[in-house]
């Protein structure tokens, strides 16, 4: 099982976007994924870890993303992780 957790907020476009990119290729996938939204305008200190940052994006407990996630670069990630590979990955040409 892989644990994707997003940490976003209601009203962000790019929360949106990453949002539809995750049930896009989650929807494509042959592995158990979970997905758990985290809305950091509830909790003071994630919006203080996170607010400039928004949409995070964690896999299995590991940032792994921000702002922006291909879906090439998504479904590589769980791929590497459903096959036991654990690399860190990479998003919108950054290291996280």
């Amino acid at each position: 099982m892989i644990a994707l957790t997003l940490y976003s907020r209601p009203g962000c476009h790019l929360c949106d976007e990453m949002k539809a990119v995750i049930a896009r290729v989650v929807g494509e996938q042959a592995v158990d994924v979970t997905l758990e939204e985290v809305d950091i305008s509830t909790d003071a200190e994630l919006e203080s870890r996170y607010g400039t940052e928004i949409p995070v994006l964690l896999v299995n407990g590991r940032k792994v993303a921000k702002y922006r996630v291909t879906e090439g670069e998504l479904a590589r990630m769980l791929r590497d992780r459903a096959g036991g590979a654990g690399k860190a990955g990479k998003a919108g040409g950054e290291n996280l």
